[in-house]
C-alpha cells in the first residue's frame, strides 16, 4: 500500500461509511460543477447533509478550484460555522449564511448548490424573471422562489428572509445574483441544477432572437406541472438513473474525486 492510499484510508476510518459516500458524491457535484463550465473561479458553493443526527454539514475549502475538490478536502462545518474537521482553508462566509439558513429549516435539504453562471444570473436579473416557454423551463417554473439581493450574504440577519422566500420550492432565482436547487440527495439537487441552468440559457437565447415567443397553452402548462409535481420520483429519477452514469464519466475523465 502506498502513503497516499494509507493516508486516504486513515481518513476513512475517522468517519462513517455514510459520511464517505456523501463525500464522494459531494466531490463528483462540484467536478461535475467544473465540467459543465458553471463554476465561478474559487467562489459559489455546494454543500450537502452530513448523514446522523446533527446539523452539520459538508462544503468546499475557500480556496480549492472545484476542479481540485476530492471527498477527503471537504470541510465540516455546524450551523454556527464552527469547522469541525481539519484543514488548510476556512469556508466562504457568504457560502455560509446561505447555505445554513436552508439546512437550518429544511429538514430534506440534503444538498444545497448555488451558482454565478452566466445565463442563470442573467434570467435572476431580469423583470420578467424565469417563464415556461418550453418544456425544459416548466421542468422548473412550477417549483420555483424568488430572492431579493440584499448584497454580498454576510448578514446572517438576511437568513430568515432566505428561508421564508425559499418556502418548500427546490429551485431559486437569487435576484441580481445566481441560481440555487435543493435536493435530498446530491443527484438530486444537481440535476434539478441543469435543467434550472438550460432553461434560464434557452430562455436567453430566445430573447435573443425576439421579443416574441412562440406561445404554450395554459392548459399544456398545467398538464405538465401535474405530471411533474412528484418529488419522490424526481429523487428516485436522480438517483438510479442520472446520477450513476455521471459518476462513470467522471470515472473516465479523473477519478481523483474519490480520494
Amino acid at each position: 500500500m502506498s502513503p497516499a492510499e494509507a493516508r486516504l484510508k486513515e481518513v476513512q476510518s475517522e468517519m462513517s461509511e455514510a459520511e464517505w459516500s456523501q463525500r464522494v458524491d459531494l466531490a463528483a457535484c462540484y467536478r461535475l460543477v467544473a465540467l459543465y463550465g458553471w463554476d465561478d473561479l474559487v467562489d459559489t458553493h455546494i454543500s450537502a447533509r452530513v448523514p446522523g443526527p446533527e446539523h452539520h454539514f459538508l462544503i468546499n475549502p475557500y480556496g480549492l478550484m472545484f476542479e481540485e475538490i476530492t471527498a477527503s478536502s471537504l470541510v465540516k462545518v455546524d450551523l454556527d460555522g464552527n469547522q469541525l474537521s481539519q484543514s488548510d482553508y476556512s469556508i466562504n462566509p457568504a457560502g455560509f449564511t446561505i447555505h445554513s439558513a436552508i439546512h437550518q429549516v429544511r429538514e430534506d435539504a440534503g444538498c444545497v448548490l448555488h451558482l454565478h453562471t452566466l445565463d442563470g444570473t442573467a434570467v435572476s436579473s431580469c423583470m420578467e424573471g424565469l417563464l415556461p416557454l418550453n418544456q425544459t423551463a416548466q421542468l422548473v417554473t412550477h417549483d420555483l422562489a424568488y430572492h431579493d439581493y440584499e448584497g454580498i450574504a454576510l448578514d446572517h440577519d438576511e437568513r430568515p428572509r432566505l428561508q421564508r422566500d425559499l418556502g418548500d420550492k427546490n429551485h431559486m432565482l437569487l435576484r441580481n445574483h445566481g441560481t440555487l436547487t435543493v435536493g435530498r440527495s446530491v443527484a438530486t439537487a444537481f440535476e434539478r441544477m441543469y435543467h434550472l441552468e438550460r432553461a434560464c440559457s434557452m430562455q436567453v437565447r430566445t430573447r435573443m432572437l425576439g421579443p416574441m415567443a412562440y406561445p404554450v397553452e395554459q392548459a399544456v402548462i398545467d398538464r405538465n406541472t401535474a405530471l411533474l409535481h412528484n418529488n419522490d420520483r424526481a429523487e428516485l429519477r436522480s438517483a438510479r438513473l442520472v446520477w450513476p452514469p455521471l459518476l462513470r464519466k467522471l470515472d473516465r475523465i479523473d477519478p481523483s474525486y474519490r480520494t
